[in-house]
């Protein structure tokens, strides 16, 4: 009998500790669902498609942001300069839509906007890059590397623009340079191109990190970087990937 009450009670208080770790794991979640609660009721338009298709797209890019953040936070890193990684990417593609002036041959250059979206990409690698050496090679502290890294490209952002913005990103079609409109404003079937990036960088990364070498190498490094390295994995390598492709 003492065993069988001894038993329920084991089992009760491991269903209680499930319960509890669910609700605190899972409490921006439930959050989340309070709030859309909420806001359901005190709004008949709030839980509509076309209300949440815009809300989509106005957080697709902290969603995308948040992909490559997530790699490197399962590397074990931080990284503190995303936000003005994409500032320096973005008044890049706007500087090279205003035309990219070679005064050596008396021209300007206008390239179409797959260039401009390859160029700042590899811009964005490279400073990503930056922060991988600095943190696997040089050893600094992802902290500290990554907010030295967010002053610099913060303060060359300024420096191009003057603490100005490009108003005209729609390009002209005798330079063959547009095509912005139809990234930021169209849609298909119904959804924001925006959205659909998002989709599309979400699933890759998903297959990344469950089907691929490279995902389980860093899960291995992110768990413990010295038995990772000990096992054969490549983890300065991996550490400069994942940084490389949250600055990208």
């Amino acid at each position: 009998m003492s065993d069988t009450t001894a038993t329920a009670a084991t089992a009760r208080k491991k269903r209680d500790f499930s319960i509890g770790r669910l609700l605190l794991e899972g409490r921006a979640f439930f959050a989340l669902i309070a709030i859309i609660v909420v806001f359901s009721i005190l709004s008949p338009n709030y839980l509509t498609i076309g209300n949440l298709l815009i809300m989509a797209s106005h957080v697709a890019i902290y969603g995308i942001l948040a992909i490559g953040m997530l790699l490197v936070i399962l590397n074990g890193g931080i990284d503190l300069s995303v936000g003005s990684i994409l500032a320096l990417a973005g008044v890049s593609a706007g500087a090279m839509m205003q035309g990219i002036q070679i005064d050596a041959m008396g021209v300007i250059l206008y390239p179409p906007v797959w260039a401009v979206v390859v160029l700042t990409c590899v811009l964005g690698a490279a400073v990503g890059a930056v922060n991988g050496v600095l943190v696997s090679i040089f050893k600094v502290p992802a902290f500290v590397a990554t907010l030295g890294v967010m002053y610099v490209a913060r303060g060359v952002a300024l420096l191009m623009t003057n603490g100005l913005t490009y108003n005209n990103l729609s390009g002209r079609a005798e330079l063959g340079n547009t095509g912005f409109d139809w990234l930021g404003f169209n849609r298909i079937g119904g959804v924001p191109i925006s959205v659909i990036v998002l989709a599309v960088l979400a699933i890759l990364g998903g297959l990344m990190l469950s089907r691929s070498s490279f995902g389980r190498w860093l899960y291995a490094s992110g768990g413990n970087e010295r038995a990772a390295e000990l096992s054969g994995v490549p983890t300065r390598l991996v550490k400069i990937t994942v940084y490389t492709l949250s600055g990208m």
